[in-house]
């Protein structure tokens, strides 16, 4: 699989878009495409997420009959290779060497944080993925939309149902020793708390880590044990833990059981209750659709899960704001604002609309790994709506505290 960056030419759908103003702007027509850099893993330990992000946006694009408000779409994608010297010598191959004029992604937390001072300065429209905290809170700028997740995001509802419908207080959290374990923990350990409930212990682990059992040696008495790993580290970690004696429920976040590896999971992780900004089986027709439009571009195999779903979405979000600027998008300060103000009703993640700080406002959905027909998958359980990057929490209070972290919030044990 090459590093180099590949370009794909797309003329994208003239349909209206969900979300637009009561009065878009006619659509102007342009004879330069808008050309959209696409920063993604498709090589290395996280690869199997990245590659997802260009099938959710690719399966957006083919399915509007290649046209956006009258504009050709050029998708650049770029392999950042899943580390920070990766994504930032590639966004600035696609700022500086490919002009183009938004920005979509990166995957990784510390990818993100490596380039978001570049992209900024740049003043770039970006669409970032990576559920990195701060910047969109303490550090927030004008032109970096987060139309995903934070770390925390689904962190916060998954506590909460852990608390009050589990009836569990005690838990033992693992994770990967980077920052999206960090913040992901922190968001559990928040809501958990405030509930009355405890993080008895904290251990982190290595990206590269093959072999968990010295973590699970060290997990101690508890109600639940909250596994924060991504990748194919999920996978590796759930059977160890269970082969390995570990007898409490197992709980975690959008990586651990996305519905892109539930099936290579093994029996080890039925009854895994995990939160997730999109589920497969949400019965919606903007889902039902998003799902057609996978497999028609991508055949009746291929993996469908919330990456690719977000990326899905910002078609729909891009498509919403280009309704509002007639089409153009050489003023990059008044197409983050349309980008902000897009609120859409339907997508194949619920209703999505963005906060003052340019975060994302997202369903999310608590789900229980079970075997059905012979093979793993997610049922939902539980649907919180309209969550937002703060939880219940007063934004300015919230940012006055430091950033979730290794150490804070500390642990009370």
């Amino acid at each position: 699989m090459t590093d180099r960056t590949n370009r794909r030419e797309f003329i994208v759908g003239s349909a209206a878009a969900v979300g637009a103003a009561a009065f878009p702007r006619p659509a102007i027509a342009q004879s330069t495409p808008l050309k959209i850099g696409l920063l993604t893993v498709k090589t290395g330990p996280l690869a199997a997420g990245g590659i997802r992000f260009e099938e959710g946006i690719s399966a957006f694009l083919k399915d509007r009959n290649f046209t956006l408000s009258g504009r050709k779409i050029e998708l650049i994608v770029a392999d950042t290779g899943g580390n920070p010297a990766g994504a930032k010598t590639k966004a600035q191959e696609v700022v500086e060497r490919d002009k183009v004029e938004i920005v979509l992604g990166p995957f990784a937390a510390f990818e993100l944080l490596a380039t978001v001072d570049y992209l900024a300065q740049a003043k770039m429209p970006t669409m970032a993925f990576a559920g990195a905290e701060d910047v969109t809170q303490r550090k927030a700028n004008a032109y970096l939309t987060r139309t995903s997740y934070t770390s925390a995001q689904c962190l916060y509802p998954l506590a909460d149902y852990v608390f009050n419908d589990m009836k569990l207080k005690s838990a033992a959290s693992l994770g990967d020793d980077f920052a999206f374990g960090y913040e992901q923990v922190g968001g559990f350990q928040r809501v958990l708390e405030e509930h009355g409930g405890q993080i008895v212990k904290k251990l982190w682990a290595p990206l590269n880590t093959a072999d968990y059992a010295p973590y699970v040696a060290q997990i101690p008495e508890c109600d639940v044990v909250c596994e924060v790993f991504a990748g194919s580290n999920p996978l590796k970690f759930t059977k160890q833990a269970r082969g390995l004696g570990v007898k409490q429920p197992l709980v975690g976040g959008s990586t651990v059981a996305d519905d892109t590896i539930i099936g290579a999971h093994d029996e080890s992780a039925v009854g895994l209750i995990n939160a997730n900004p999109y589920s497969l089986d949400v019965p919606s027709e903007a889902n039902k659709r998003f799902i057609a439009a996978m497999k028609k571009s991508f055949g009746d195999d291929v993996r469908i899960g919330h990456y690719a779903a977000c990326f899905y979405a910002n078609g729909q979000i891009i498509e919403a704001a280009l309704a509002k600027t007639g089409g153009k998008s050489d003023d990059a300060d008044e197409l983050v604002k349309a980008i902000r103000t897009v609120t859409l009703a339907e997508t194949p993640r619920g209703p999505l609309s963005f906060d003052d700080y340019g975060n994302a406002v997202i369903d999310v959905y608590v789900r229980r790994a079970e075997k059905q027909d012979g093979k793993m998958v997610n049922k939902t359980v539980k649907t919180y709506q309209k969550v937002s990057q703060f939880w219940t929490m007063d934004p300015m209070k919230f940012l006055a505290e430091p950033v979730f972290s290794r150490d804070y919030p500390p642990t009370k044990s």
